[in-house]
């Protein structure tokens, strides 16, 4: 069997290691595309954050672009129809050249969605003319990061303010973290940070209108992006803690199960052994007997002499059936019939029913009582059997002649017990494996003392019934000392 229970847990450590290392490769998995995923995020989120600023930037050229055109201390504009198609054409000039060959220059161009003939300008034409200017050649050219000369003075103003125009990091930091929080990305950031140690970077983009011949990038840093992680995935995390925590608990659990019925198998063997021994014995005696009293005639005084031994055998057969079927059966949480119990009587009544063992054994009892006896509420009889258990375990388990003392103190609201012996003993580490059913201090393959190893197992189910609890100690130099605890009626 225990070849069998090796193999068993050896088989359910590999499983529950299985289990273990899927789901920390699982949650490892999970991990990798959290931060694959928000890296990506961060990424786009920046692009887009330029993007937006980038914009920004050009609708104010665009702006000021209008407002020189629009200004006629700066800026002519013509139109006239004069050409082979007979369609619009706009001039545009400087009202106060920088060249002298300039006085003459004109840039002209059409516009295909403008279908009116003109001979000369009308404040009508020439705000359209504007804002078709501005909002979709000028904007085409910033986007391509190019400049063009439509006049000098134009030209010059536009180079100037293309030139010079640089990204905003406050405005930035404002589209970023809007970005971030479309995505569902609340960590906090930096902007271009000088130590790069220890933070999760973003790529670098750039922001210049020149690219990519010219670069002015802009990149964050993320100080703790774990957080944000473990929120991603907290779920995740917890089913597979839970999972791992259920599956070691189930493994747990069944080892202390494979355990127990081990040891239950062990004491099941240890009490048969022990039974077919304690059995066998009057079991032959009755068999010799009987068979002696059937072969020959003996005279009257011998027949009675070996009926006498049949009868004692009986007799010890009687008590150790008695005493399993008694441990055998459950004790019924029934305190129906329970009464109010006089402890010095009860101490009293046990040590007279062994009065005759106690001769036989010439055993020495004494009894150190309360004047004022303390009540307890219970069975009598379970708890007379209690301390018959207890003194007779003093007679059976000493090697002198046996010396036991019964006190008995009140203390807080309890009262309490101690059966002091000079037996043997029992050593500290089976102190409560005493308690259990069939245990029996090993001692090879002796049976010297008789039993089952049911006494106390018996005590503590009748103490624990009445809401007490039993205990052992080492009585220096030898012995027992047995330490019963009863809550006052």
């Amino acid at each position: 069997m225990k070849k069998h229970i090796l193999l068993i847990l050896l088989l359910m450590s590999l499983c529950v290691t299985g289990i273990v290392g899927l789901q920390l490769f699982w949650n490892y998995q999970s991990y990798k595309i959290t931060v694959k995923a928000f890296d990506h995020d961060i990424n786009e989120a920046l692009t887009s954050a330029v993007a937006k600023e980038t914009d920004q930037r050009q609708d104010q050229i665009v702006k000021r672009f209008k407002g020189w055109l629009a200004d006629t201390s700066l800026i002519i504009i013509t139109a006239d129809h004069k050409n082979r198609d007979s369609t619009t054409v706009f001039y545009t000039q400087d009202a106060h050249p920088k060249f002298r060959e300039d006085i003459k220059r004109k840039s002209q161009f059409g516009l295909q969605d403008f279908k009116e003939k003109l001979d000369h300008i009308t404040p009508k034409a020439k705000a359209y003319m504007i804002e078709h200017f501005g909002d979709r050649i000028l904007k085409r050219d910033l986007k391509q990061g190019t400049v063009y000369y439509y006049t000098q003075m134009l030209g010059d103003s536009l180079q100037k303010v293309f030139n010079g125009s640089r990204m905003n990091p406050q405005e930035i930091k404002i589209l970023f973290r809007r970005e971030l929080a479309a995505r569902n990305i609340d960590a906090g950031f930096i902007l271009n940070p000088q130590k790069k140690a220890d933070l999760f970077l973003t790529k670098q983009v750039n922001t210049n209108f020149r690219k990519p011949y010219k670069n002015d990038f802009v990149y964050a840093g993320f100080e703790n992006p774990y957080t944000y992680f473990f929120r991603k995935i907290k779920w995740v995390i917890i089913s597979s803690l839970l999972l791992i925590f259920i599956t070691i608990g189930c493994f747990a659990y069944t080892i202390r199960i494979l355990f127990s019925q081990q040891k239950l198998a062990q004491l099941k063997e240890a009490f048969i052994s022990n039974m077919t021994h304690e059995l066998n014995t009057p079991i032959s005696s009755i068999k010799i007997t009987a068979e002696a009293l059937k072969s020959f005639k003996h005279r009257p005084e011998t027949t009675y002499e070996y009926l006498d031994i049949i009868t004692y055998q009986a007799d010890k057969l009687s008590k150790l059936t008695s005493q399993i079927l008694n441990n055998s059966q459950l004790i019924k949480n029934d305190a129906t019939n329970w009464t109010k119990i006089n402890l010095n009587d009860l101490v009293v009544t046990a040590i007279y029913d062994l009065k005759s063992q106690s001769e036989s054994n010439y055993a020495m009892i004494e009894s150190r009582l309360p004047d004022v006896a303390p009540w307890i509420t219970g069975d009598t009889s379970s708890l007379r059997n209690v301390l018959i258990n207890l003194i007779d375990n003093a007679f059976k388990y000493t090697t002198a002649t046996p010396r036991i003392t019964i006190d008995v103190i009140v203390s807080a609201k309890q009262a309490v017990i101690n059966v002091t012996d000079n037996g043997i003993g029992i050593p500290e580490e089976y102190h409560l494996a005493v308690f259990e059913q069939f245990f029996r201090v090993p001692q090879g393959n002796l049976h010297d003392v008789k039993g089952f190893g049911l006494g106390l197992s018996y005590v503590r189910q009748v103490i624990q019934h009445h809401k007490g609890e039993v205990t052992v100690i080492n009585n220096m130099p030898s012995g027992s000392i047995f330490t019963i605890k009863l809550p006052l009626s």
